[in-house]
């Protein structure tokens, strides 16, 4: 398969400019190695993968004659599985002042972060890769971020083409995992069966001490069905069989998986009665539709949660886009008690922007109407979106935009 350019690759090199060790996490399969050994193509640097048993097994236990025999600048792949090299990396950094002598690539858990934060502090970035997003996969690279400004967004329109719901749905349906793009549907199948098999429920024993291997599994489906819905954690076990503690631990675990993420709902002192409870999507919408049997793109398309499943996708791919951009942002949701609800808020330098996501091709006014609601907040209130399967950008009043799906 052809090498797909990642959006991440800017941010990644910006800082090995800066930084003397970068290392990207993420789930499984996102493109983490890939990503690496493509940008190291032509250099100097070693490679060396902890997936190799005698390396792995020479790193543990002769970490500082393991980095005498393999000089920087060096990448080391899954360097979690030797958690030993990190004093001597310490060390190496201490000794000298080049920038981006160490590229690690890591799994997602609390464990790896907390250690190699803690034991490099100051010296390591940390950086984190999702599957691939639309844009990765068309293979456009717009020159500006998205933003919110009309000017923006017909510029971007030129890039993007017309929005299409088959296409939208193929992409939803299948996911962005790399290796699942030319499948086809038997194929796809039996990869995420794999996939669960080989490394989700591997890493939940061996990472997180997870015994109840098919409560689990059932768990994971049981996620897939509750997806752009507020977590209950009591209902969410019972939908496993487990109790609300345990699936809140979890919920966790497949965080720190980077296999979900929950939306936070925003909070402000002046906003009274807001739900505390999060929202939960999956980071990618194909595995969590395999989870959940929809086995043609069509039939998701069709189904009773194909409104759920395009609220994912447009939160993830958004997600994805502030996550490798140059400015940081907090994302939230707003719902109160009278429920009243605003799919996304993105708070940008101090900035509310109001998002409602609908599947529908021609929103009107009103289901921008809770955007209102945010002129109580402490924060200033920016422009607004509907983004949705419209054709064209269109403004329906003097702050809100309809934005096609397929620009983000």
């Amino acid at each position: 398969m052809e090498y797909i350019k990642r959006d991440l690759e800017r941010k990644f090199m910006h800082m090995s400019d800066s930084f003397k060790a970068v290392m990207v996490i993420g789930a499984r399969q996102v493109g983490k190695s890939t990503m690496l050994k493509h940008l190291a193509q032509d250099t100097d640097r070693t490679y060396v993968t902890m997936d190799n048993t005698q390396l792995r097994h020479f790193a543990q236990t002769e970490p500082k004659l393991f980095l005498q025999t393999y000089q920087p600048p060096i990448l080391i792949d899954e360097v979690q599985k030797a958690p030993e090299l990190f004093e001597e990396i310490k060390i190496i950094c201490d000794e000298s002042d080049a920038r981006g002598q160490f590229w690690l690539t890591g799994s997602q858990s609390k464990k790896l972060v907390k250690k190699a934060g803690d034991s490099l502090a100051g010296r390591l970035c940390i950086l984190k890769m999702y599957s691939l997003s639309n844009r990765e996969k068309l293979g456009i690279d717009p020159e500006n971020a998205f933003t919110f400004s009309l000017k923006a967004l017909i510029d971007r329109e030129k890039l993007f083409g017309q929005n299409n719901i088959l296409a939208t749905f193929e992409n939803i349906w299948r996911g962005g995992l790399p290796d699942v793009q030319e499948k086809d549907e038997e194929q796809l199948s039996e990869y995420f069966n794999s996939y669960i098999e080989t490394y989700l429920m591997r890493d939940a024993v061996d990472d997180y001490g997870i015994t109840d291997t098919e409560g689990f599994r059932k768990f994971l489906r049981a996620c897939a069905a509750f997806t752009g819905q507020l977590i209950n954690y009591n209902d969410l076990g019972a939908s496993a069989g487990v109790s609300g503690v345990t699936a809140k631990e979890w919920v966790s675990v497949l965080q720190s998986m980077g296999i979900i993420f929950l939306l936070e709902p925003y909070a402000s002192n002046e906003l009274k009665r807001l739900t505390k409870k999060p929202k939960l999507y999956f980071c990618d919408t194909g595995f969590c539709a395999f989870l959940s049997s929809w086995t043609t793109r069509d039939v998701l398309m069709n189904g009773a949660a194909s409104g759920h499943y395009y609220e994912n996708y447009v939160i993830a791919e958004l997600l994805r886009n502030y996550a490798y951009g140059k400015n940081k942002v907090n994302l939230n949701f707003y719902r109160d008690n009278k429920m009243n609800e605003i799919d996304l808020i993105i708070e940008e330098e101090g900035v509310l922007h109001p998002v409602e996501i609908k599947k529908s091709s021609a929103p009107d006014r009103s289901d921008a109407k809770a955007f209102s609601l945010l002129k109580s907040a402490e924060r200033s209130v920016g422009n607004g979106a509907v983004i949705c399967m419209s054709d064209a950008v269109i403004p329906i009043s003097e702050n809100t935009l309809i934005v096609p799906s397929n620009l983000i």
